[in-house]
C-alpha cells in the first residue's frame, strides 16, 4: 500500500472516530516508527487536521462533516422573491440524513466480486423457466449473506453480482465484512446445493474476487437508468481476482490482506500478473476465518 493510501485509510478512520492511537495505528497498518513519524507530520503540521495528545493519541482537529451552520433568516427583500428550487445541501458522508449527495464522492471501499461458474454450460443443461429459478436462488442466497454482513449489492450482472462494503454506510471494518460475507456465500451455496442437487440434479459453484481501495462513486447514466457505481481500479482489480479464483473459493488482494491480518486463515498465491493492471498484484486465497484467541478478541467481532 502506497502512502498516500494510508493516509487517505488514517484520515477517514480518525474523522469517524475523533480520536485514535498511535499503538493502534501501527497495528493497523504495519506501520515501524519512522513511517508513523512520517504520517503525524503530515497530518498534524503539514494539513493541520489533527493534533497529538500527551504522545500517544492522534485527535481529530478537522472539520467535522455532520456539521452544517443554521440557515440565516431570510431577509423582508428574500421574503418577497418567489419560490426558486433550493441548492443542494452540502454533502457530510452517508451518516448526515436528509442531505442530498454531490455528483461523486471519493472514498474507499471494499468491493466484492462474486461470479457463477460455468452458467454457459448450466444454460445448455436447463430450460430457461429452470434456468431462471436456479439464478433467481443463487441471488437470493447471496444477498441474504450480504445483507447480514451489511453489504450493498450495487449491480446484479447477470450472474454475476457487484458488491460494495463502505458505501452507503461505512463501517471501520469493512473489509472484514467483505471477507466474511464472501465465506459465507460460500457456505451457504453448499447448502443450496445438498437441495438442487437432490431435486434438479444441479450443482452450483462461484468464485469470489476482493480488493480494497480508493474510487469515486457517483451517478452512471441518465435519466431513469442511472445508477451509483464506484470508479477507479478497485472494482477492476476485484473482477480480475474473481477471475483467478478456483470454484468455491475467496480470493483477496494484498491490500485487503492486510486490513484483516490475523483474522483469517490465507495462502499466498504470490504475485499474479492481472489483465489491465500494469504491476503484478501480491494474492491470497482464504481459507477459513481464523478462531478468536481471547474473549477481548470475541467482543470486537461482528455479529
Amino acid at each position: 500500500m502506497t502512502f498516500d493510501e494510508i493516509l487517505t485509510q488514517v484520515l477517514d478512520l480518525l474523522q469517524r472516530q475523533g480520536r485514535v492511537s498511535y499503538r493502534a495505528l501501527k497495528r493497523r497498518f504495519d506501520l515501524d516508527d519512522a513511517y508513523l513519524e512520517d504520517l503525524k507530520a503530515e497530518i498534524i503540521q503539514a494539513q493541520r487536521l489533527a493534533s497529538d495528545e500527551d504522545g500517544a493519541v492522534l485527535v481529530w482537529t478537522g472539520a467535522t462533516p455532520a456539521q452544517t451552520p443554521e440557515p440565516a433568516s431570510p431577509t423582508p427583500q428574500q421574503e418577497t422573491q418567489p419560490d426558486t428550487p433550493a441548492a443542494p445541501a452540502t454533502w457530510g458522508g452517508p451518516f448526515a440524513a436528509g442531505r442530498e449527495a454531490p455528483e461523486a464522492e471519493r472514498r474507499q471501499l471494499t468491493v466484492l466480486f462474486c461470479d457463477l461458474v460455468d452458467s454457459t454450460a448450466l444454460a445448455s443443461q436447463l430450460d430457461p423457466e429452470d434456468l431462471h429459478e436456479m439464478v433467481r436462488l443463487y441471488q437470493e442466497t447471496c444477498a441474504a449473506v450480504i445483507q447480514r454482513f451489511e453489504g450493498h449489492i450495487a449491480q446484479y450482472l447477470g450472474d454475476g453480482l457487484l458488491v460494495y462494503f463502505g458505501y452507503p454506510q461505512a463501517h471501520e471494518d469493512d473489509a472484514q465484512r467483505a471477507v466474511r460475507a464472501g465465506l459465507g456465500i460460500v457456505a451457504a451455496l453448499e447448502r443450496l446445493n445438498a437441495r438442487l442437487e437432490r431435486e434438479r440434479s444441479v450443482r452450483l459453484a462461484v468464485r469470489l474476487g476482493i480488493h480494497t481501495g480508493l474510487v469515486v462513486v457517483g451517478a452512471i447514466g441518465t435519466g431513469g437508468r442511472s445508477e451509483q457505481l464506484a470508479l477507479g481500479e478497485t472494482p477492476n482489480l476485484a473482477a480480475r481476482l474473481q477471475g483467478l479464483a478456483a470454484p468455491d473459493t475467496v480470493v483477496i488482494s494484498v491490500t485487503t490482506q492486510r486490513l484483516v491480518q490475523g483474522l483469517f486463515v490465507c495462502h499466498d498465491l504470490g504475485s499474479q500478473t492481472l489483465k489491465g493492471i500494469p504491476a503484478p498484484v501480491p494474492v491470497y486465497h482464504v481459507l477459513a476465518e481464523r478462531a478468536p484467541q481471547s474473549l477481548l478478541e470475541m467482543a470486537v467481532l461482528p455479529a
